[in-house]
This record gives C-alpha cells, structure tokens and sequence, in this order.
C-alpha cells in the first residue's frame, strides 16, 4: 500500500487501498474521486507499523525522514505521536485534531461512522506548566459538547500516563442547626481558644467547628473569621477588645500567604453543607467532610488557586498519587472574583 507526500498529508490515490485503510481502520478521509488522505501522524503511524510505504519525488521515505518532516509541520509532534501511538495501539480509533485539542477519541469499539468523539485530548510533556484556569475553560467547554477532557502526559523517557480534568460541584449533609447565644473566644497568637465549656459544645454541635482540648475548643482563623462573618462568634484580643471579621482578616494575612483566597474557598465549602479541616498532612490546603468527621473519612482534598496559578505536571502528578493513595479525590477550588469552580485531576487508565 502506497501514499505520496504532499506538504502536510499524505494521499492514498488507489481507491481500494484508501477504501480499506478507512473502513478496517478510519484512517484517512475520504477523497473526491476515490482513496484517502492522510493526515502526517496517521501516515508516520502506519509507516511504522510497516502498513504503508510514503513516496517523496518517487523516492520511498524512511520512517526518520517521513517523522523529521512531519515534526517540521507540527509544532510538538513528537509528543502528540507518542500519545496517538499509544491510544492506537490500545485498540481506540484515534483522530489527529487542529485547534485547542491534539486528539479526539472514540468509545473503544466504536467507529466514526456509528458514534461520535468520547474524550478531547490535549498531548502534553511532563515539563509543561499547568495553566489551573485554562483547565477549568477546557473542562467547561468539553462537558457542553457532552465530551470528557483527557491529558495525555508524556515523560522524559516517552511513557504515558492520562489524567481526566472534570468540574465538580462538591456538597454535604452538614448545615449549621440554630446556636443559643454566641460564643466568646480569644485570639491568641494564630487562633482563637474558646474556653468556656457550653461555649465550645455549641460551636462543636453547630457545625463540628474547632478541636476540642481538655478545657478548650481550639480554632482555626479560618474558622473563626467564618464564624464571625456569620455573627456566631465574638473574638476577643488580649485585651478583651473585639476583633471583627476586616481585623481578624489583616491577622490572617500577616501570618499566611494567600490566606484570604483560602478563606474564600473554605467559607464557599461550608456554605454546600461540608465539613472543613486543614490538609496540612496531606500537603493540599483542606481535608473535606460530607458528613460528620466523627463518623466518617474526609472525601475531598481541596487545594485553593488563583487565575493567576500555575502548576507544573510532576507537582500535579505527586498529588493525585497521594490523593488516590488515601482514597480521596483532590480538587482544585479556583478563585474568580466572588465564585468558586473546582476542578478535578484524576489519573485514567484507558
């Protein structure tokens, strides 16, 4: 079976060749006439797999020689063919795409004429950045078309590992019952003690607020601006003076970075019904409840980010790894003025 070059594709001009190429394997579309044409990746491809012989000035090429053309045509073709080679060899119609996306993929088995694209696949190398707020347009533009979003991340030795982005809307069965009177802490360095007893039961009832010592209830800043913000909380300094929700924010502020995007995603967290606590110990910004923390393992790790937040893949890969290890799902909270959209890593196995 015989193609000719042609700048960016290669043409199977017999037209019982072209017909079996694209009905044995939807390679190629159709031409006026008869046969196919190849896109350059579908062509290197078969080349490889020793299905085709390319033709330049009557010459047949060498698979060097067809793959340097075709990475002189497309910017990142080396990477993009890995993930096609792969994504092929596992058995999937493949499709070379132009734009915003590298590859579409149909659902194993199927074929283009009887369905219709089931992943959107960017082909990226391992030292790419991670845009978070372009992933979360991609992901939103994908889902519209009822389609899924699929990174295929090369390394530096040419494996393959895919992570599915998806937008998630978290929520839980934990909304605030009404509190008699308000409570009295004391901010003391970073948090605030609440020591009265009846104090610290009502904030442990109205919402698992705090962790409880022997003759405290601890709480988080966080915690406590939220609680403030709600009128549930009067804060205290040391000397006896209240603090309102724009002090308590400046404290937050002088003491972590980028505290006020973190509050901003834990108070949006609270407000779907879930219960919050630090991630410290899992490396991401929160660990998340649907339900009591009493009677039931976080679901969530919940990291806050910025439009302005960039991640590089081998952070974004020791992430899921941790988080699939633990058995909870990592989400992404992006900031976007007053509103919150979480964005889903998860690794994939196609």
């Amino acid at each position: 079976m015989a193609g000719i070059l042609v700048g960016d594709r290669v043409e199977v001009r017999d037209q019982s060749e072209g017909s079996r190429l694209y009905t044995r394997g939807n390679f190629g579309y159709p031409r006026s006439g008869g046969g196919v044409d190849l896109d350059l990746i579908e062509a290197v491809y078969l080349l490889e797999g020793r299905r085709l012989e390319v033709l330049s000035d009557g010459k047949a090429m060498l698979f060097e020689e067809l793959f340097r053309h075709a990475s002189a045509e497309s910017d990142g073709f080396d990477i993009k063919y890995l993930v096609y080679r792969d994504l092929r060899n596992r058995g999937f119609i493949v499709k070379f795409e132009t734009g915003d996306y590298d590859i579409s993929v149909f659902p194993r088995g199927k074929t283009m004429s009887n369905s219709r694209p089931e992943f959107m696949v960017r082909a990226v190398s391992e030292r790419t950045a991670v845009d978070i707020s372009k992933s979360v347009r991609e992901a939103s533009y994908v889902s519209e078309k009822k389609k899924k979003l699929l990174y295929g991340v090369v390394d530096e030795e040419g494996d393959l590992t895919y992570y599915t982005l998806s937008l998630r809307d978290p929520s839980g069965k934990v909304y605030p019952e009404p509190i008699s009177g308000k409570p009295v802490g004391h901010l003391i360095s970073d948090r605030v003690l609440v020591f009265d007893r009846s104090h610290s039961e009502a904030l442990r009832d109205y919402g698992y607020y705090g962790k409880s010592m022997v003759e405290a209830l601890q709480l988080s800043l966080i915690e406590s601006i939220h609680l403030v913000g709600k009128g549930k909380l009067t804060v205290l300094d040391q000397n006896d003076q209240p603090l309102g929700f724009d002090d308590l924010m400046n404290v937050g502020e002088s003491v972590q970075n980028e505290f006020r995007i973190r509050y901003m995603v834990y108070s949006d967290l609270r407000e779907r019904g879930l219960v919050v606590k630090t991630g410290f110990k899992y490396g991401t910004h929160f660990r998340v409840y649907q339900t009591s923390p009493d009677d039931s393992h976080a679901r969530y790790l919940v990291h806050a980010v910025t439009e302005s937040d960039i991640r590089m893949w081998p952070e974004i890969s020791r992430t899921v790894r941790l988080s699939g290890g633990v058995k909870k799902e990592i989400l992404f909270g992006l900031v976007r003025k007053n509103e919150v959209e979480y964005l889903e890593f998860k690794w994939f196995k196609p």
